[in-house]
């Protein structure tokens, strides 16, 4: 019960578009959630469920779900050993997913979360070169930076009729690990729909880095952020695509840890003078970055971990 209410509170906050807002309206009792655990159990459902729930529901049923235990291709040269109790999808349905909730992405990013989606993490491999991490973090610049661009990336969003987002604040100011050789911070986003935050990672490799976007409650960011940091401990490059195995000679990225902040390559075309005629590719580019999918999680509570139970079932 108290996961629950838990949900209806989550779903009235955050709905995902116009695709869920109907159900914010929905009683504490969740009668969605419970519809489905009614079908799960092989009873009667207490109410009807929204038909654009059911609609939902259905699109997620047709992605092509991953179950932990696996190991799985992050990227092309990188490998994720996903544990039991997480699902993971390819870049194909991990863009149908993000076109789902109302998100940019890319035809080469992935998707891994918890069974019961309450949180997402995407991740993707961009080649510009070897990252020096030698460089000192603004922390006050890049917010304002961070700011400016996601309203210039807002036109695209209402090119494509959805709603705007807007960059709050950090939740966690940029910090690097030299050990680890990670960069971690986290921004607080707002909709018309409520907040959500956005903990990033940037996993530093010989030719690129390794971008994991992680989607949380902002009330759910610590546990979340520290299970995913656990997770990733199961990330790894392949051999030969090491941070620590860049030779002289190899290709090396035109910017540092701000320029990966604020946008990577659109950080270097920036302060080459090259943006005049390109504004829009970086927009949308820049815009993919950001997520803001908790909602659909929660209105779909225990969804996907019905569903391949009933999938290894055979059912």
């Amino acid at each position: 019960m108290l996961r629950r209410w838990i949900a209806a509170l989550l779903v009235m906050t955050f709905l995902p578009g116009a695709l869920l807002r109907a159900e914010a309206a929905a009683p504490a009792g969740d009668t969605a959630a419970a519809s489905d655990t009614a079908a799960a159990d092989g009873t009667a459902s207490a109410a009807p469920a929204d038909p654009r729930v059911e609609a939902f529901r259905a699109k997620l049923r047709a992605l092509h779900w991953v179950s932990g235990p696996a190991t799985v291709d992050a990227t092309a040269n990188s490998k994720l050993a996903l544990p039991a109790g997480y699902v993971f999808l390819g870049p194909a349905d991990t863009k149908k997913f993000n076109e789902l909730n109302e998100n940019l992405g890319t035809d080469k990013e992935v998707m891994f979360a918890p069974d019961d989606l309450h949180w997402s993490a995407f991740l993707t491999f961009d080649d510009e070169g070897y990252v020096k991490d030698d460089e000192k973090i603004d922390a006050p610049a890049l917010l304002k930076a961070l700011q400016e661009n996601t309203e210039a990336a807002n036109e695209e969003r209402k090119r494509r009729g959805w709603g705007e987002l807007h960059v709050v604040g950090w939740s966690q100011e940029p910090k690097y690990n030299a050990q680890t050789k990670r960069l971690e911070w986290a921004t607080r986003l707002r909709s018309a729909n409520g907040e959500g935050v956005n903990y990033f990672t940037k996993i530093l490799g010989r030719r690129g880095v390794t971008t994991v976007v992680l989607a949380a409650a902002p009330e759910d960011l610590a546990d979340a952020s520290a299970t995913l940091n656990t997770t990733l401990e199961g990330y790894s490059f392949n051999a030969g695509h090491t941070y620590a195995e860049w030779i002289p000679g190899d290709k090396v990225a035109e910017y540092g840890l701000a320029g990966l902040i604020i946008g990577g390559g659109a950080a270097a075309a920036a302060k080459a003078g090259l943006l005049k005629g390109l504004w829009k590719f970086i927009v949308a580019a820049f815009a993919a970055g950001w997520k803001l999918i908790v909602v659909a999680a929660v209105a779909v509570a225990g969804f996907v971990r019905r569903l391949l139970g009933r999938k290894e079932r055979g059912t």
